[in-house]
């Protein structure tokens, strides 16, 4: 899952470093939504390097209990769904689902039946890294992961929102 990443210093991660608490934590909440997530991120800044920022983000996830990451998927939209905020997370989820957005009619409405179908199975929203995969690919992971037991889909999930988050703390620093 993860990527290397050459170990930057550059003004962009100590822009994060430098900024008052209650700053960093809405930049940070654009990311991740989990209030835990965000709050265990503000607690290892410094980071001092995009490598050590993208896998704080990581562990954060991957530490979260239930009830956070509860938080986290609450957050985020159906895939097929569009936000029509303003803000700059309304905006990377526009641009983060744009395969699923301009999929045709019939494939809108496969995804939107199997976001209700995964729904009923697991409780929570159907959380995929949208970015670089067309709709027919939500869709094929969709039914796939329709199969999963409760624990290997908790752990795809983890999986999931993990690489939404690296994308976004890369968007965020590089800004």
């Amino acid at each position: 899952m993860q990527q290397p990443h050459s170990e930057v210093t550059g003004p962009s991660v100590a822009w994060l470093d430098e900024l008052e608490d209650a700053r960093a934590v809405a930049e940070l909440r654009t990311c991740c939504a989990a209030e835990e997530w965000v709050q265990t991120m503000l607690a290892h800044r410094p980071f001092g390097t995009l490598d050590r920022l993208l896998d704080a983000g990581e562990a954060a996830v991957m530490a979260m209990d239930d009830d956070a990451l509860q938080q986290a998927l609450d957050a985020h939209p159906r895939i097929g769904e569009r936000r029509l905020g303003v803000g700059r997370e309304d905006a990377w989820s526009r641009t983060e689902q744009a395969g699923a957005l301009t999929a045709d009619d019939d494939l809108q409405a496969r995804l939107a039946e199997g976001n209700r179908a995964y729904e009923e199975r697991f409780g929570h929203v159907f959380l995929i890294r949208a970015a670089g995969r067309s709709a027919q690919e939500m869709y094929d992971a969709l039914q796939a992961r329709l199969a999963h037991d409760e624990t290997t889909e908790r752990s795809v999930v983890r999986d999931e929102l993990a690489e939404i988050v690296r994308l976004r703390l890369v968007k965020l620093v590089s800004a």
